[in-house]
């Protein structure tokens, strides 16, 4: 067994004085808290961005295909035809080949690659503005108009009574599916029937709608907003053909394939009259207020390395203190300077492993605890959740250990500096 190690484990077991003592615990404590700090703060921060995005995704799509000419607002009524030659073969794309260009030093290199996954689902929509009466008070909704190729599964999560839109075959349905908002405005239940107005031209159009169910997604800005309706009523209240939508929304496997996938199907799929754009390009103001939460994320994270890394320099700076007559001891029989350091970096790590063993159980279970009894709460009108969402991940648990581990050792060896300059014969004078 190497001398170092040997020395650290015999240090280890002699037990140390009651202040040094109180410092190592306050070491241990002080790395576990930190530690667990950086676990639980980036499960909240992956599981809220998370979870945000994926209700953002599934009430709109990823990929939103409409006329070229569509601006900013999502309600200008340029209609395209349904019976795209793309719309039936759009959902068999797997894996796109792409090129990407990196700068490296001072070059372009360009990397080949496939995405993960390709198209998952496609889906056609029609929107249409309409006006509700609620308290003596005029409020806008936006009707949004699904055929038969909806995909419910995203909704039927968030349906808080009722049931989907039931669409016939050949008579449009009068089912409309209200959010919990617009209904408790409205003083309306399944199965209650309320107009809403819409106007066309010079012309005042009322439409009366039976309400099939409620959902709460708690993204205030889409439930004040938005009703689903048949797709029919919106061509109807629009003057378009059967064949008209207002657009297609195109569902992806994978997240990261996104900008890949909407460049594939902009460029080599679309005729010249059609434009695609991602869900982040149409709302990127969500999505900005989802990346400064990364910005949060660092700032907590850099925060407890900090207090980690101060605490476990200090705990080593008093312990070579302690040990200066040991210290002068060892260099008088011949021991060099770094042989000693990792005496006490060895010690160190002791301390470091024990803290960081009690941060992971700490930080793990917590975040286990709120995923299974959600036990933290939130403004769901402030962060569009009611109870704080928790996304462990491996990966980021070993990484926040790894590098805390390397961080703080490395940092460590300033303190063990301290060693070289202690003088044997002094250290030694007054034992």
């Amino acid at each position: 067994m190497k001398i170092s190690l040997f020395l650290s484990k015999r240090m280890a077991a002699s037990g140390q004085q009651s202040f040094s003592r109180f410092i190592i615990r306050m070491a241990v404590v002080s790395v576990a808290i930190s530690i667990a700090v950086m676990i639980v703060s980036t499960a909240l921060v992956t599981g809220f961005k998370n979870q945000i995005s994926e209700k953002i995704f599934g009430f709109w799509g990823h990929i939103h295909i409409t006329d070229i000419d569509i601006g900013d607002s999502i309600l200008e009524a340029f209609p395209i035809r349904k019976d795209q030659p793309f719309y039936a073969t759009l959902d068999s794309i797997r894996e796109v080949p792409y090129v990407e260009e990196h700068h490296f030093l001072g070059t372009y290199v360009e990397t080949e690659g496939k995405t993960r996954g390709g198209v998952r689902h496609v889906q056609v929509f029609g929107l249409i503005p309409g006006i509700i009466a609620s308290d003596s008070q005029i409020e806008g909704i936006i009707l949004k108009g699904v055929s038969t190729d909806f995909d419910w599964q995203f909704l039927e999560q968030y349906l808080i009574a009722g049931k989907p839109v039931s669409l016939g075959d050949s008579v449009p349905s009068r089912d409309i599916l209200l959010s919990a908002y617009t209904a408790n405005r409205l003083k309306v239940g399944v199965g209650d029937v309320f107009e809403v107005y819409f106007v066309e031209g010079n012309a005042q159009l009322v439409r009366r709608f039976n309400v099939s169910g409620i959902y709460k997604t708690g993204l205030e800005e889409y439930d004040k907003k938005f009703a689903l309706v048949d797709l029919r009523h919106v061509q109807r209240l629009h003057n378009w053909s059967e064949e008209e939508i207002s657009g297609f929304e195109v569902f992806v496997d994978d997240l990261d394939d996104l900008e890949v996938i909407r460049d594939y199907i902009y460029f080599e799929v679309l005729p010249n009259y059609l434009f695609a754009e991602t869900i982040r390009e149409r709302f990127p103001e969500i999505f900005e207020w989802l990346d400064l939460q990364d910005i949060n994320e660092v700032v907590i994270l850099a925060l407890m390395a900090l207090v980690a890394i101060i605490n476990m320099m200090t705990t080593l700076l008093i312990l070579i203190l302690e040990r200066t007559q040991m210290i002068g001891t060892l260099k008088a029989l011949g021991a060099r300077n770094w042989v000693i350091r990792k005496v006490f970096l060895y010690n160190a790590g002791y301390i470091l492993a024990t803290g960081m063993f009690w941060g992971n159980l700490l930080g793990v279970g917590l975040s286990l605890l709120q995923a299974k009894f959600g036990f933290i709460r939130l403004s769901e009108e402030n962060y569009y959740l009611a109870v704080a969402p928790i996304e462990l991940q491996l990966g980021s648990v070993l990484l926040i250990n790894a590098g805390t581990l390397l961080l703080t050792l490395v940092f460590l060896l300033l303190p063990t500096w301290l060693v070289t300059r202690i003088d044997p014969v002094r250290a030694i004078r007054f034992r």
